[in-house]
């Protein structure tokens, strides 16, 4: 496994990222302290998770996956150095109007309720989950700066932010010298890659910030098993029917046929475009049993060569789609 900086900082995380959000949901609690372990065994030390998880849940309230983190931390005794924790804030968690949001009372709420549920003194990366309009930005970093400063988040970062509001943000931090964003956790794959590459990449290029894309695999769909003709929901109900066209279907083509000759599977060598682009930190990769963990940690490592990379550039191109 190799560990790489989380942009110009000097944190080092895995080259892939646990995702929770499957914690509490499609994995039950036993489940997941199984991929919880099995994940830090391989050598992951980099875990993200969000307080709203997973409260789409019918009898979920959120903050279950947070919690299973936390039960798994004091269970397992692992020394909580070793471990970056990545969790987010502005879902709704409850129903009071200021129970979601970027607001300085909220953050500071909700901070608590993080670290209480995580067991833990302090959060390692601490994201805006997406951007909140009805926020000052100068208020948002002012509260994450108040939080820096008083040992509670080390780091923060960003999900969901159209280019402008995240130029403006680390524009405002550097402006009244707060915190700044170090990262940004964008949704990229060989499937949605104009979202990221149109301006957010060299937006990130330009401030050195990490990348952590989530949702790396289209949902399901670059994993193989969709094909023409099959369901068009997941087991997640993600509707990855969107990514039923001629274009992707030919991608398909291509990561089976490298696969092979890699001796790879398909979602592998998915994993492996993104590994192999500089620009990228470590994606998230969000196993809901024990054989995709395993399936997805064969990646770790996989890098392309230059006309493997290009194939998949070409065929994946969004502007031809265009």
């Amino acid at each position: 496994m190799e560990y790489r900086n989380l942009g110009g900082s000097g944190l080092k995380v895995s080259e892939l990222c646990l995702g929770t959000m499957q914690f509490g949901w499609t994995a039950d609690e036993a489940l997941s302290l199984r991929i919880l372990d099995a994940a830090f065994a391989a050598g992951i030390n980099f875990i993200d998770t969000a307080d709203v998880y997973s409260n789409w849940v019918e009898g979920n309230p959120g903050g279950v996956a947070e919690q299973i983190i936390g039960r798994w931390l004091k269970k397992s005794a692992i020394s909580r150095e070793k471990l970056v924790l990545a969790t987010k804030v502005r879902g709704k968690m409850g129903a009071e109007p200021n129970a979601e949001g970027l607001s300085r009372y909220h953050i500071q709420e909700a901070v608590e309720g993080s670290l209480r549920r995580l067991g833990t003194d302090y959060i390692d990366l601490y994201q805006s989950h997406w951007y909140d309009e009805n926020t000052p930005i100068e208020e948002t970093l002012q509260a994450y700066d108040d939080l820096v400063r008083a040992g509670k988040v080390r780091y923060i970062g960003a999900s969901n932010y159209p280019a402008w509001r995240l130029t403006e943000a680390i524009w405002t931090s550097r402006l009244h010298g707060l915190a700044a964003y170090r990262s940004l956790q964008p949704h990229y794959s060989l499937v949605k890659r104009a979202e990221f590459e149109r301006e957010l990449a060299e937006v990130c290029d330009a401030y050195d910030l990490g990348v952590i894309p989530y949702s790396p695999l289209g949902g399901g769909f670059l994993t193989g098993k969709y094909r023409p003709g099959a369901q068009t929901v997941s087991a997640r109900g993600e509707r990855v029917s969107r990514y039923f066209t001629p274009q992707n279907w030919n991608l398909l083509d291509q990561l089976d046929r490298i696969g092979n000759e890699r001796g790879a599977s398909v979602s592998q060598i998915a994993l492996a475009w993104l590994l192999s682009n500089p620009r990228i930190t470590s994606p998230i990769i969000g196993p809901r049993d024990l054989d995709q963990l395993a399936d997805n940690l064969g990646a770790a490592g996989l890098r392309l060569n230059d006309d493997e990379k290009t194939t998949l550039d070409e065929v994946s191109d969004w502007k031809r789609a265009d």
